[in-house]
């Protein structure tokens, strides 16, 4: 028999007199949550885009101002280009086509070794990570591969491939696969034990233990690795491509090394400048996934 001191909900449970139902409440909740977003899907992502690219879009004024300022001043001026004749100049290589063709070499090459360094470095990490005689054989090894100059590798891989893209590519995937690999061990190690044992008693099981529970748990130490990966990956491409000059495909790598056989410092400058605001698109990237995965996490406010 029911009893006084309650009613039933709409889904079947009991509540006290005067209470809202719980989906009632729930309800008002995720009404409340809602009404402080933005309005559409498109809406939020240019938000999170403007957000996380406005800061650096300010950083390049910012150092443009701080360059403008020291040419004005004098300094080094029969050395130093000035600001509008370095862009004049960038613009003018766009203008041929030669900034742009090589641009697009150099890009290739960084999206194709990164895309290998990922799969390698994911590999050696998952290995090394869950095989404790792989851990105490070649985890050192692998924060040693890291800290290695990225030009040591030149020769090796001049000999080993010729002068070609693929001793590029072998470059970049020594740079970068070595901190993505210990991005994954580091985060793998930072999975609670609990955590692991709740997943195997659900029932996951090897691969399926690894996608559905290791990787997610993991997953922000992973991205900062990936990052780090990225960058390292990046100083050894251009490293790479100021040494390893492949006949008939220019590269940035290149142009900046003409330029400096010819001491056309203006032409440098403008492949500097290329080459630091990619760096700076590529992290507010990275940043717009970090700042998601945290959001995921609930460890950012949802605007």
């Amino acid at each position: 028999m029911a009893s006084n001191d309650g009613l039933p909900s709409s889904q079947g449970t009991w509540v006290a007199d005067g209470a809202a139902p719980a989906g009632t409440a729930l309800a008002g909740l995720d009404a409340l949550d809602l009404a402080g977003r933005p309005g559409g899907g498109r809406g939020r992502l240019a938000l999170r885009v403007w957000n996380a690219f406005w800061p650096k879009v300010l950083a390049i004024g910012l150092v443009l101002v701080i360059w403008e300022l020291i040419t004005l001043s004098g300094f080094k001026k029969n050395i130093w280009p000035g600001t509008g004749p370095t862009l004049a100049n960038l613009w003018d290589q766009a203008k041929t086509g030669t900034l742009w063709n090589a641009l697009a070499n150099t890009l290739e090459s960084a999206v194709i070794g990164f895309a290998v360094a990922i799969v390698v470095g994911c590999l050696i990490g998952a290995l090394v990570s869950r095989i404790y005689v792989l851990r105490a054989a070649v985890g050192s090894l692998i924060t040693g591969l890291q800290t290695m100059p990225s030009i040591a590798w030149v020769p090796f891989a001049a000999l080993l491939f010729g002068n070609n893209n693929s001793a590029i590519l072998f470059l970049i995937i020594l740079g970068a696969a070595p901190s993505i690999a210990n991005g994954l061990i580091t985060g793998v190690d930072y999975t609670s034990p609990l955590l692991l044992k709740a997943g195997q008693m659900m029932g996951l099981r090897r691969l399926s233990l690894w996608r559905h529970l290791i990787m997610p748990a993991s997953l922000p130490v992973f991205v900062a690795g990936l990052k780090q990966g990225w960058a390292f990956g990046w100083r050894s491409l251009m490293a790479g491509e100021l040494i390893v000059l492949v006949f008939n495909h220019p590269t940035l790598g290149e142009l900046l090394n003409n330029d400096q056989s010819l001491s056309d410092l203006q032409s440098a400058t403008a492949i500097i400048v290329v080459i630091f605001i990619i760096g700076i698109f590529v992290d507010g990237l990275f940043g717009l996934a970090d700042t998601s995965i945290r959001k995921r996490w609930g460890l950012v406010e949802i605007a």
